[in-house]
């Protein structure tokens, strides 16, 4: 999930032309307070005028209670963005609010997604994730999350592992989609690339990014190895004939296999297949 500024239009423009599942169109802090409007009125024309395939679109607004937050909203809520992101959601409350002003705006057919933030957002993960089943997903701010947290980045990100893990067990809890923070520092390609696999086999659904460079790496590490595609259709081949002989696991290549391992191999061909319709698209 690749952030644009709304306040640069070859940016917009640029964004149609990259391998990137999600387009979030930022409204947010990456935008001065003197180009709030002309941003907004941006990213109401680069939605409008189309041109980004199968690209999910999605709209970070100011906070509400700032100058712009609900005008941002009424902006944005029928131009055909499949998506409204909100910053700070720290609880059930500020869900309620969100999508109050999104439905008083027209948009009662969109779902949202959420940011979590800060400490008070990570506590209160369960909270936000069962607030509504318009959350589509739970997208962490990591970097102000480790500010906040007075913690050093560090290649392990042990600072933030109690945090990501919390927040993704939420988000499992109640079906939500759990994205993981961005990576600030551009030009360090090897620690993007281990965050990147971190967040991955903890059991994330993927990355928000800040620059096109990191695309290659993200989107590396979140596509199923040709290995693991393989080794999916054999997990549910042997399994079924388990079944058949009246067993109920089985052991695999070494490894004891049972039938919740099948869900998992159902879901990692699902992704394979998705990804390969997108690129063709």
């Amino acid at each position: 999930m690749l952030y644009v500024p709304g306040c640069f239009q070859r940016f917009l423009n640029k964004a149609r032309t990259l391998r990137v599942d999600s387009v979030i169109f930022d409204l947010g802090d990456s935008v001065l307070v003197d180009n709030k409007e002309m941003s907004r009125k941006q990213v109401v024309e680069a939605v409008l005028s189309g041109g980004f395939g199968r690209r999910e679109l999605v709209v970070r607004v100011n906070d509400l209670d700032s100058a712009w937050g609900i005008e941002d909203v009424k902006a944005v809520a029928n131009i055909g963005a499949d998506a409204v992101l909100f910053p700070n959601i720290e609880s059930k409350g500020d869900v309620h609010d969100a999508l109050d002003v999104l439905d008083a705006a027209g948009g009662g057919h969109m779902p949202i997604m959420v940011m979590i933030e800060s400490p008070i957002a990570v506590l209160r993960a369960e909270e936000i994730a069962a607030a509504s089943n318009r959350i589509a997903c739970l997208i962490m701010a990591t970097s102000d999350l480790i500010t906040q947290l007075h913690g050093r980045k560090t290649p392990d990100r042990i600072p933030l592992q109690y945090s990501l893990s919390h927040v993704l067990l939420a988000g499992r809890a109640y079906q939500r989609a759990v994205i993981d923070g961005i990576s600030i520092d551009i030009k360090d390609m090897h620690s993007f690339e281990m965050a990147c696999r971190l967040t991955r086999d903890l059991g994330f659904d993927g990355k928000s990014l800040v620059h096109p460079n990191q695309l290659a790496y993200c989107n590396d590490a979140f596509t199923p190895k040709s290995t693991e595609i393989s080794y999916a259709h054999e997990v549910i081949e042997a399994i079924d004939q388990a079944h058949r002989e009246g067993r109920g696991t089985i052991m695999l290549n070494g490894r004891l296999v049972e039938r919740h391992h099948v869900s998992g191999a159902k879901r990692m061909l699902a992704l394979a297949e998705m990804i390969k319709e997108l690129e063709s698209a």
